[in-house]
């Protein structure tokens, strides 16, 4: 048997497991896997450096399916390859509920799978964070213990997607080399031929952007390892353009919009074998070939043995540092560097912009906790991002710790969820609180795949001001807290903003954003307290000595509205109390004695926000006060815009009297 045969033999493996799951689920997108299994068969059995064995491996290459529909194609590989994760069993069982091998990969199902790739781009605005991170961990741990390349599988849909050009031209501006893109040029799209929505020049495009562009027959081993090893040896990412045929081999259907994501049926399966010569019965692959594949799961065992002599070579700081940081675990000094700046708060009672309060906040922590990388979406000075500790990255030194990601909010946070996924790195950045939803489908991913990374968002409410209600979020808050394993934080001083920080950063499961103020706010907490109140999501931060005639929830920058009221309420001899409300989904999380013991028995309760109603019923009841937006907001001075809009304590405890008869 000739290299030749042995590659096409290896690759319609590929195709006929595809093939097969697709038929048994009678659902699914097979032309793609038989398009690109020429490629994947090449680059994972002559270059991809991996483990099998030990599929976490620090330093391996990340292969990330951007193009997710294709799905089969990554299930049938890691199958063949011999990861345990990925059974026969499981191939049989795609698209069933449980099983391992979802419609689209799904990042933590099992291992081999590097992130979740369901809309199209986002795999490869992830790859581009990963990319980052390991330009960044080399330049910290050095070239023995980091060097491993990003390849991306990319089709037409990514690259239409908005989020392709931010993603590319991040990567070009910061040159990084390490990044290999296969564009599967296979010319159809659902509707049809590509030609009929868009007529880019792709290559053209990249290549502007500062990327090296290359092309090849996306079927012909041997010019698929030169343009491999051309890439690799570029100063630039790189873009492979590999002209493919969609379900290639299929006799009917191949090269048609028939074969993207629909079963091929019995008759053109039938053809298929047929004209690929695979006499095999379904799910079955030849003993010789399995064990082709199964040698070439192994070709990395010696890199990885290579590395691991390296690694017990390095120094013990490294050694410890490198694996701290890869698990996760916050340093040892956190914890109490938190607690001291905490006591000093307590003492000082600054009065600051939440905004402000952040980067005092994030100067003590980026002291101790090395791995943060920061940034903004070209709003540095008025995020407060950056610290003293976080020099700028450049495209010649990623020594740094800011990164300068430009007017690309949804390209920066889809490269943060890849920079988590890469693990040793903390990424947070900065932007606009009504800039969400641009990022809001990147943010939703790291909710899904549970990656800790954290959105610095601020001018978070009409308290921005003159900017006008294009900039003033009022339904975002709702928003965000409708994504699951999302936490959503409003704090409503410096205190609170701390201790919003510590449970972003020791949250290891799931993303946070930060909701932060352009105006001053006043310090609320009087006395230093170990206990995280913010841990609770809703504390009582006013109580009353006799049962309450009205409680008032609030959260951020109206807890002041609240306390003010508070005061004119107590004068007039009403009893309240006042409830700060940080994080709805973190008092969701809490006992549901601690749950009814918070939101009380209060005749009266009324919240207040500076946005629309939505889930404070939670707290209020159905009859309950709401004192907040009703609409959008308007362009004038932020305290006039409060007074406006009846978000005031004179408001609070007008409606308190009005409820109560008084």
């Amino acid at each position: 048997m000739t290299d030749l045969d042995k590659h096409q033999r290896m690759a319609n493996a590929i195709r006929f497991l595809a093939i097969d799951a697709v038929e048994k689920a009678k659902s699914g997108h097979p032309g793609l896997p038989m398009g690109a299994a020429d490629i994947a068969t090449v680059l994972f059995t002559q270059f991809l450096k991996f483990d099998p064995t030990t599929p976490n491996w620090a330093d391996r290459d990340r292969f990330v399916l951007s193009a997710g529909h294709g799905s089969m194609l990554l299930y049938s590989l890691l199958y063949l390859l011999g990861y345990e994760d990925f059974s026969l069993d499981e191939l049989k069982n795609f698209r069933q509920i449980g099983s391992r091998t979802a419609g689209h990969p799904e990042y933590g199902h099992g291992a081999g799978i590097e992130t979740t790739t369901g809309p199209l781009g986002q795999g490869l605005g992830n790859a581009v964070g990963m990319a980052i991170a390991e330009r960044l961990q080399v330049e910290r741990f050095g070239k023995d213990l980091v060097d491993h390349y990003t390849y991306v599988l990319a089709g037409d849909g990514c690259l239409m997607e908005g989020i392709s050009q931010e993603a590319l031209s991040l990567a070009g501006h910061l040159k990084l080399n390490k990044l290999i893109v296969f564009w599967d040029d296979n010319g159809i799209s659902i509707d049809g031929k590509v030609e009929i929505t868009d007529s880019t020049d792709q290559q053209a495009r990249f290549a502007a952007s500062g990327w090296n562009t290359l092309s090849v027959d996306g079927h012909d081993p041997e010019a698929i390892a030169a343009v491999i090893r051309q890439a690799q040896a570029s100063d630039r990412p790189t873009l492979i353009a590999a002209k493919t045929t969609i379900g290639f081999g299929a006799p009917t259907k191949a090269g048609t919009a028939k074969v993207h994501g629909a079963p091929l049926g019995a008759e053109e399966i039938e053809g298929t074998r047929a004209a690929l010569n695979w006499p095999h019965q379904p799910f079955e692959v030849p003993s010789d070939i399995l064990d082709a594949w199964r040698i070439a799961g192994l070709r990395s065992s010696q890199a990885h043995k290579d590395w691991q002599k390296r690694f017990a070579e390095a120094d013990a700081e490294s050694r410890a540092e490198f694996e701290r940081r890869n698990r996760g675990d916050l340093p040892a000094t956190f914890t109490k560097a938190m607690m001291d700046y905490k006591k000093k708060l307590a003492d000082e009672q600054p009065t600051m912009a939440t905004r402000k309060a952040s980067e005092a906040v994030l100067t003590v922590i980026n002291e101790v906790v090395p791995e943060t990388i920061g940034g903004s979406a070209d709003l540095t000075g008025s995020n407060n991002t950056k610290t003293p500790q976080t020099q700028p990255v450049t495209p010649t030194d990623f020594s740094g710790r800011y990164i300068h990601y430009g007017v690309r909010e949804h390209g920066m946070a889809a490269a943060m969820n890849g920079m988590a996924l890469h693990g040793g790195l903390i990424p947070y950045s900065g932007g606009f609180l009504i800039f969400s939803d641009y990022c809001r489908p990147s943010i939703r991913l790291a909710a899904l795949m549970g990656q800790r990374v954290i959105h610095v968002m601020t001018h978070d409410s009409i308290g921005l001001g003159e900017d006008g209600p294009t900039h003033q979020p009022v339904e975002h808050f709702a928003a965000l807290r409708a994504i699951p394993n999302l936490t959503f934080f409003r704090p409503a001083d410096i205190t609170e903003t701390l201790e919003c920080w510590q449970l972003s950063l020791e949250n290891r499961k799931g993303p946070s954003v930060l909701a932060l103020t352009r105006q001053n706010l006043p310090s609320l907490r009087k006395s230093f307290e170990e206990d995280n109140f913010c841990a609770r999501g809703a504390y009582v931060l006013i109580d009353s000595e006799d049962d309450a005639a009205v409680t008032i929830f609030a959260s951020g920058s109206e807890v002041e509205i609240a306390t003010d009221a508070h005061r004119e309420l107590s004068n007039a001899g009403i009893t309240a109390r006042v409830v700060s409300v940080p994080s709805f989904e973190l008092f969701e999380a809490q006992s549901d004695d601690y749950k009814a013991d918070l939101i009380g028995t209060s005749p009266v309760k009324i919240a207040v926000e500076a946005g629309i109603r939505m889930g404070w019923d939670r707290f209020i009841g159905n009859d309950g006060a709401f004192v907040g937006m009703k609409g959008f907001g308007a362009s004038g001075p932020y305290k006039e815009l409060y007074e406006h809009f009846g978000i005031t304590k004179d408001a609070v405890v007008a409606v308190a009297k009005e409820r109560l008869g008084a």
